[in-house]
């Protein structure tokens, strides 16, 4: 099994990957480490509990982190989630403890107990793992990859088209804390990044018939996806957003569900018109090699994407 601490803002998407993660017998989760995001953490942490509790998984840690990016102010997510983050799904308010570690000390903590084994995923800001990264720089050696929903690389019109952050092309998360992203990317602890080019596809839908079928099941995190898809249909929006952060978790899974390149990338943390772009150089002349080697997800094979996100689901 592979170790794993799934640091998120929770969030609908984020809401669904935990469960992902948690079902998944392949990864063995360490820990929850909520961000700002989103939602304010305290919204985030609360969430993250409430799913733990919806799947009776309430021995999993919930790691309270960063209320604010490490350097600017947070802004205000122009996508909601609903009044509770999660669709308006209502659930009960959560009774486990929060961990008496705070995300940054948990995080440190948990990669240097099991040194070369903890794969981190995020699916929020990186303010949590960059504040980590600073506070104790021996850990950056102990991680064996970061595995991110993060950047718009324009690789494909969906990335241009469902760009997610306050600027014209950028994701949300790096928009957030573009200076925590940064401090990640140049880390040189081996970075996938899933970008909008193959976490936003219109092409993850759900048929009438697979709604049908997280309607009928037992299953609470069934009918938590069937609401949020509901939801965001209500709105205007395709039922990808309910999923979009579950493709790290998949990933960390099975690796061949999405083609990646290597990439040279820079994050963009000048305030303006590119706020938060992350750069990718692919020139064949005058690279700027100077810029982190990342791997880039190019393209998603979003029909077995959906058949493991659905089987782990009903499961």
């Amino acid at each position: 099994m592979k170790k794993i601490i799934l640091d998120c803002d929770p969030g609908m998407d984020d809401s669904m990957a935990i469960v992902m993660a948690v079902k998944s017998p392949e990864l063995d989760v360490l820990g929850i480490t909520a961000v700002n995001g989103n939602y304010p953490v305290d919204v985030t942490q609360k969430n993250a509990r409430k799913v733990l509790e919806l799947l009776d998984k309430t021995e999993i840690p919930v790691a309270r982190g960063m209320a604010n990016p490490i350097i600017r102010n947070s802004p205000g997510d122009p996508f909601t989630h609903g009044k509770d983050g999660q669709a308006e799904a209502n659930l009960p308010e959560p009774r486990m403890a929060l961990s008496d570690l705070d995300a940054v000390d948990f995080i440190i903590k948990e990669v240097k107990q099991h040194p070369g084994e903890v794969t981190l995923i995020a699916t929020g800001p990186m303010s949590n793992i960059a504040m980590a990264m600073r506070k104790a720089p021996e850990i950056k050696e102990m991680i064996p990859e970061i595995i991110a929903i993060s950047g718009m690389f324009g690789l494909n019109d969906y990335a241009f088209m469902n760009a997610t952050g306050d600027t014209p092309q950028s994701e949300w998360n790096v928009y957030v804390d573009p200076e925590a992203a940064k401090v990640v990317y140049e880390s040189g602890v081996k970075l996938t990044a899933l970008g909008l080019d193959v976490a936003t596809y219109f092409d993850v839908d759900f048929t009438e018939e697979e709604i049908q079928k997280l309607e009928k099941s037992d299953k609470k995190e069934a009918a938590f996806l069937a609401n949020a898809i509901h939801f965001v249909r209500g709105r205007g929006f395709g039922a990808y957003c309910t999923v979009i952060d579950c493709m790290a978790v998949a990933y960390a899974i099975d690796p061949t569900l999405v083609e990646t390149i290597k990439a040279h990338v820079g994050v963009e943390t000048k305030d303006g018109l590119t706020l938060g772009m992350t750069v990718i150089d692919r020139r064949h002349h005058f690279v700027w090699e100077q810029l982190p080697l990342v791997n880039v997800g190019k393209k998603a094979d979003c029909g077995r994407f959906l058949k493991l996100l659905l089987d782990l689901v009903l499961k």
